[in-house]
C-alpha cells in the first residue's frame, strides 16, 4: 500500500476540508508515493513517539496533534521540530495528522458513548450540512453528584484523577464536553444551560467563573479524553486497511503529580 492509499481511505471518512482555518492537517512530512506496511499510531509526534516508531520499523506515522502548526522558513537540528522532520526523512518515515477534522467527525462522538450519553449532538456545529462539530452535549440516563459524574469520567477514561470546579454534592444530568483544551468553549455551554461540562486545559479563573454562571466543571486534562484517538485509529485500520501492520503508543498521561 502507497501513503496515498491510505490518506485516501481516511479522507473519505474524516475529510482534512472539515478542520479548521487555524489548523495544519494531512500528509505533513514524506512521499505520498512511498509503499508502507508498518504504521504507528499516537496522540502527539514526540522524541519518545519517535524513537519507539523507528525501534519498530514503522513507515508512516499518524497522529492527532500536528508537529507542524505555524511556518517553518528552515529545517534543521537547532531546535525538537526541525530535528523530529529530519529524523523522519532520514528512516523513510512518512507523517499524517488528523486533528480539528478528527474532532469534527468523530472525536465527540466516541467520547459521549465512552461515558454512557444519550440524546448525543455538537456542542459547536461548524458543519451545518450534516451537524457535525466540536464537542458534543448530551444526557445521563439518571442524575448523579458532580463527585459520582468526576469518578466515572476518570474511570471511563483511565485516568489518575480528574480536577473539579463546584459544589461536590450538586446533581447533574445535561453534559458538554470537549475533549482536548476546551476552555474557549465554556461560554457555548452556559449558553446551551448544561449542567455540567467536561474538558481539559480549564485555568482557576475560568473555572471559578465558570461555577459562579451555574456550571460546573470538570477537568480531565488534555490527554485525559483525546488518547480515545489512538484506539479508534487501531480498531479502523484494523478494518479498513488490515493489510498494514499497525502499532499503538502505549496509553500514558504525559506528566506526573505529587500528592501529599
Amino acid at each position: 500500500m502507497r501513503v496515498m492509499d491510505l490518506t485516501e481511505r481516511i479522507e473519505k471518512e474524516i475529510p482534512r476540508e472539515q478542520a479548521l482555518d487555524w489548523d495544519n492537517v494531512g500528509l505533513l512530512v514524506g512521499d505520498k508515493e512511498q509503499e508502507i506496511h508498518k504504521v504507528y499510531v499516537a496522540l502527539d509526534l514526540t522524541d519518545a513517539v519517535l524513537e519507539h516508531a523507528i525501534d519498530c520499523g514503522a513507515d508512516m506515522i499518524l497522529t492527532h496533534h500536528p508537529l507542524i502548526f505555524g511556518g517553518i522558513k528552515r529545517v534543521n537540528a537547532d531546535d525538537f521540530i526541525g530535528r523530529r522532520i529530519l529524523a523522519l526523512a532520514q528512516h523513510g518515515i512518512a507523517y499524517y495528522a488528523m486533528h480539528t477534522n478528527f474532532d469534527v467527525c468523530v472525536m465527540g462522538q466516541i467520547a459521549a458513548e465512552q461515558l454512557g450519553l444519550m440524546d448525543i449532538e455538537a456542542l459547536e456545529v461548524t458543519s451545518p450540512e450534516d451537524g457535525r462539530g466540536i464537542g458534543c452535549l448530551g444526557k445521563l440516563t439518571q442524575a448523579v453528584s458532580i463527585y459520582d459524574l468526576a469518578e466515572r469520567v476518570r474511570d471511563a477514561f483511565g485516568l489518575s484523577h480528574v480536577k473539579v470546579f463546584g459544589d461536590k454534592d450538586r446533581m447533574v444530568q445535561s453534559i458538554a464536553m470537549c475533549p482536548g483544551s476546551g476552555k474557549s468553549e465554556i461560554g457555548l455551554a452556559i449558553e446551551k444551560g448544561v449542567d455540567a461540562y467536561i474538558t481539559g486545559d480549564i485555568d482557576h479563573h475560568s473555572g471559578i467563573d465558570a461555577v459562579a454562571d451555574g456550571l460546573s466543571i470538570i477537568d480531565a486534562g488534555h490527554y485525559g479524553i483525546e488518547h480515545i484517538y489512538m484506539e479508534y485509529m487501531k480498531n479502523w485500520l484494523a478494518k479498513e486497511a488490515a493489510e498494514l501492520e499497525v502499532v499503538t503508543e502505549p496509553f500514558a498521561e504525559p506528566f506526573w503529580i505529587v500528592t501529599r
